[in-house]
């Protein structure tokens, strides 16, 4: 989840210090982002500062702060995308199927990266589960997944999202993802999906079936 924190001169390429391999003067999120995750790996996330993260792509502390309010937005910095791609498989999902078993194959479908980046997921759930700074983040995230989890389900079983169904698959859907991550780092061989189908199953309410105009 990133932040780009608009200041007078924020558009001004001269903020950008240019490394002398002849870096573009402008950089990314999602660059400084990488650079985040690789020093994370290596350093861990309390020891790496942001100095040493905008030192990695060759721009200065302040053209970090444009993107990211802290060191620790850097962790959520996919959960916007993420979000983006659960709305629209719900979206596309068959009104005959049951919301609850859209949920959770959009849930992890979106959230799932595969084993190709298997090590920065497993690192990064850890800092979401572990790390203070991490967690102060997570509400908000969390709120947002809960209110597009209700809404979907609301509307498919013909409620209103402050219902008691809707509230409970949103809040249970979320609890099962993070005891789903729980099992997941504690068995290194394990794979996402497998250690969260389990969790959703036993902590998501199936309740009513969908409604058919």
């Amino acid at each position: 989840m990133s932040h780009e924190v608009t200041s007078e001169g924020a558009g001004d390429s001269s903020d950008v210090e240019v490394d002398r391999g002849g870096r573009p003067a402008s950089t990314s999120p999602r660059e400084l982002a990488a650079a985040a995750q690789r020093l994370f790996l290596r350093d861990g996330f309390e020891q790496t500062t942001v100095e040493d993260i905008a030192a990695a792509v060759g721009v200065s502390r302040r053209t970090f702060f444009r993107y990211f309010a802290t060191k620790a937005d850097v962790v959520w910095v996919e959960s916007d995308a993420e979000l983006d791609h659960f709305r629209a498989m719900i979206a596309e999902s068959a009104p005959s199927m049951n919301p609850v078993d859209v949920v959770e194959g959009a849930f992890i479908a979106a959230i799932d990266h595969g084993l190709a980046e298997d090590e920065w997921a497993r690192h990064r759930a850890e800092l979401i589960l572990r790390a203070a700074a991490v967690q102060a983040q997570a509400g908000a995230v969390y709120r947002r997944w809960r209110t597009v989890i209700a809404d979907f389900v609301a509307e498919r079983t013909g409620g209103r999202p402050d219902d008691e169904y809707p509230l409970a698959v949103a809040y249970a859907a979320m609890a099962a993802s993070s005891a789903g991550h729980e099992r997941w780092l504690a068995d290194p061989s394990a794979r996402l999906a497998e250690s969260l189908r389990p969790m959703f199953a036993l902590m998501v309410p199936r309740g009513p079936d969908v409604t058919t105009d």
